[in-house]
């Protein structure tokens, strides 16, 4: 669980990153929340907030449907992609140009990659230009389009192999007051977790119009909860009349307190804050969550992302021996009659056109040993040669190639 208020004023100061900290790679956080949740206007407050540290992060905005954005973008996904005009070209509804628009941007992940790399790493050329120490990345609010699809499963993994990642999911707290509509968001954070695989930070927003503490609560004390959800039963906040004939109302309550004794290992996996992006309240503590469960994530994470891009890059060096064989075998290495006519070629040939075919003026071919399995280690050579200068330059591209 994260800290109070109090026990997160200490490290609050590490927010801003001492000069003995620049080495260290940005951490990247992707705030996530359902529509009215206040997520932008919490964007717009930990922006300002870093700014006002002396320490401006970089922005991405990958909602291509927002008309007003209440803060400036490094990266926008308006700058590369017209929302209403692929609406319009690819006859779809809202919801449809939002997956296909971050599906369009998605494969841009290779420059915006290159463009945050160069971003966290000092520049030679302006040495008192600061590396970036955030990175914060705002994202639709039809928040199933962006966690579900493929576009942001790339997008994500993008940051993560290269950036400690955590996700900032926003909750309206004074809509989760009632138990069933708290346990509908445990369970759509509990299924983001689990997609994503990484880190998460639960901010109750809203905190100066409803106190998020009956929360924490609720996730810390399983009685506490019970008690509230007999108290919403008993006033038929449930609906449908009363007793186990009124609409189901029973079954409500059974589902919901289920529910809660299943998610007691998901609590505590996981930090709380409550926040206010009106005031400015518990800024403080979400930055020093964000700090812990980078750690977190260097820790816990990282070595799994590790193993996971280990075997993509085995992967990637079965498959260009496997394109190789096929070259091999097109071209009839394979056949001994194409090895004898090689050499017949050569044989017939005079001294000075050796000398232009040898590699080395002092070097003789010798036609037995020049055989396939000489031609062959040279192809290998060269796509060796070729796929560290570009097929293994960029993670993302790779990842971006994997979803097709």
């Amino acid at each position: 669980m994260a800290s109070t208020s109090a026990e997160a004023a200490a490290p609050a100061t590490s927010s801003s990153p001492a000069a003995g900290d620049a080495a260290k790679p940005p951490v990247a956080i992707v705030c996530i929340g359902m529509a009215g949740s206040g997520k932008t206007t919490f964007m717009q407050r930990i922006n300002a907030y870093l700014h006002q540290k002396k320490d401006p992060p970089y922005v991405m905005n990958l909602d291509p449907a927002v008309t007003h954005s209440p803060f400036q973008s490094n990266i926008d996904i308006r700058d590369s992609v017209n929302y209403k005009k692929v609406m319009e070209e690819y006859k779809l509804g809202p919801n449809g140009g939002i997956m296909t628009s971050l599906n369009l941007f998605s494969t841009k992940v290779d420059q915006v990659m290159n463009i945050l790399e160069k971003r966290a790493a000092p520049d030679p050329e302006n040495p008192a230009k600061k590396p970036i120490n955030r990175i914060l990345v705002d994202t639709p609010g039809q928040i199933e389009v962006f966690v579900w699809s493929a576009s942001g499963t790339i997008l994500l993994e993008s940051l993560a192999s290269s950036f400690p990642t955590v996700i900032a999911y926003i909750i309206d707290t004074p809509r989760s007051s009632s138990t069933s509509t708290f346990m509908s968001n445990m369970l759509y954070a509990c299924s983001i977790l689990y997609k994503m695989k990484l880190p998460m930070i639960l901010v109750f927003n809203k905190a100066d119009a409803k106190d998020p503490s009956f929360a924490k609560e609720w996730m810390n004390d399983y009685e506490a909860f019970q008690e509230a959800l007999t108290e919403d039963e008993n006033s038929n906040a449930f609906g449908g009349g009363e007793g186990e004939g009124g609409g189901g109302s029973g079954y409500m309550s059974g589902l919901i307190n289920s529910m809660s004794l299943m998610l007691e290992e998901f609590y505590s996996h996981l930090s709380i804050v409550g926040v206010s992006s009106l005031y400015g309240t518990g800024i403080d503590e979400f930055f020093a969550a964000v700090d812990e469960k980078a750690e977190e994530f260097k820790k816990d994470y990282q070595p799994e992302l590790d193993r996971r891009r280990t075997e993509r890059e085995e992967n990637k060096k079965k498959q260009r021996e496997k394109e190789l064989a096929k070259m091999m075998k097109d071209m009839n290495l394979g056949n001994p009659s194409a090895t004898s006519a090689f050499a017949d070629i050569k044989a017939d040939d005079d001294e000075e056109e050796l000398k232009v075919l040898s590699s080395d003026e002092d070097d003789e071919i010798d036609m037995d040993e020049d055989d396939k399995e000489g031609l062959q280690a040279r192809y290998e050579a060269a796509m060796q040669n070729d796929s560290t200068t570009t097929a293994d330059a960029s993670f993302a591209k790779y990842l971006h190639t994997q979803q097709r």
